[in-house]
């Protein structure tokens, strides 16, 4: 009994935690900066419970945004877009690379990957300096930060 408990308290406590939002390029600009987000490959999002979420043009706004916010909501979650896929990754478990000959919204030169397999495969990650989440967002970000 107590561990049947113990699985449903687990699965609420899982489905409460905020998932990523769907990104409307067309309509949402960043959270930061208030440029509008046209490249999802390079956008981030954050997410609290009973809180619209802030969309970020880059992952460098990210990164900016939640270092110069000390008050950020409980239970906030950060994702990133995978640049490869597109895919929503918490910014936590996504690997970095920092590319300085390519372009990104802000100029932050940073793309995210799932995994070093999807990074292997991105050539616009070809030779960059791999990073952390903790390289890129110290300890300032929510749910986690990186490993």
């Amino acid at each position: 009994m107590r561990a049947f408990a113990l699985v449903v308290l687990a699965a609420l406590v899982a489905c409460s935690a905020p998932g990523p939002a769907p990104l409307d390029t067309k309509s949402e600009s960043c959270s930061w900066c208030r440029m509008a987000i046209s490249d999802r490959r390079f956008a981030a999002q954050l997410v609290a419970p009973g809180d619209d979420p802030r969309f970020f043009d880059d992952i460098g706004c990210l990164a900016s945004y939640v270092r110069s916010k000390h008050d950020l909501p409980g239970g906030a979650r950060a994702y990133v877009a995978d640049h490869l896929t597109h895919a929503w990754l918490e910014a936590g478990a996504a690997v970095y690379t920092r590319m300085p000959a390519l372009e990104t919204p802000m100029g932050s030169h940073l793309l995210a990957h799932a995994d070093a397999a999807l990074r292997a495969r991105d050539a616009d990650a070809k030779d960059g300096q791999l990073l952390s989440a903790a390289d890129v967002f110290g300890s300032a970000l929510p749910g986690g930060g990186g490993r």
